[in-house]
């Protein structure tokens, strides 16, 4: 992640409740668990911003004319890479939705509301390559990934390999682990295969070492 974007209406929530959303969202998405290193979560995390606006007008298309703050009505835009975005989206929407439930639960209101009716909108849009700046300079997506992986990598280097359970691979690039069923991206490198979760790690571990990608 790289923006997130909390559009509620003016009123619908104060300030206590609109850094709880905040946090909730980062720490929901970023969730510490097998999935990814926790090197890989905290590079992320270091990317990711939260904001919440209240927009000074806000109209529902719907009729009859309802008042968006009641109950609260959001709009949530997610900007990632675009080469991320296909892949994030289902899993993103999901997670938000959730964080949005839990806000509701929170005050008091019926969660479900933003499940069952249209009051919760996701979008999840890609920033074109080398549309992103960091470091002063513009950044592609195999940039991105070059940034976000390299303390675990480094890190990774300088200790032995962990065994994964059976059936499955570390992903070298970013930690997480990767099933051999079905269909997985892989390598072989010096007589060892590598699987990783995504093809972009899969470029950055054979631009890395010198692997060619037609295996």
């Amino acid at each position: 992640m790289l923006l997130i974007e909390v559009f509620v209406p003016r009123g619908a929530l104060d300030e206590e409740e609109r850094e709880a959303l905040a946090e909730r969202l980062i720490d929901t998405l970023m969730v510490e668990d097998d999935s990814h290193a926790i090197e890989i979560l905290e590079a992320q995390r270091t990317l990711t911003h939260v904001l919440v606006h209240t927009p000074a007008t806000w109209v529902l298309g719907r009729r009859p004319k309802a008042d968006p703050a009641d109950p609260p009505r959001y709009l949530v835009r997610v900007t990632v890479p675009a080469s991320w975005r296909k892949e994030m989206s289902g899993y993103t929407v999901e997670i938000v939705t959730e964080v949005l439930a839990e806000t509701e639960r929170a005050a008091g209101r019926d969660p479900e509301r933003v499940r069952r009716e249209p009051d919760a909108v996701v979008l999840v849009e890609g920033v074109s390559e080398g549309g992103i700046g960091l470091h002063g300079r513009a950044m592609g997506s195999m940039d991105l990934t070059e940034l976000i992986s390299r303390p675990y990598r480094d890190d990774a280097a300088a200790r032995p390999a962990p065994d994964p359970p059976p059936g499955s691979l570390i992903d070298p690039v970013c930690g997480m682990r990767v099933d051999l069923d079905g269909s997985p991206l892989t390598l072989v490198h010096e007589g060892v295969l590598y699987g990783f979760c995504h093809g972009m790690c899969r470029r950055a571990f054979a631009d890395e070492h010198g692997v060619p990608l037609r295996q």
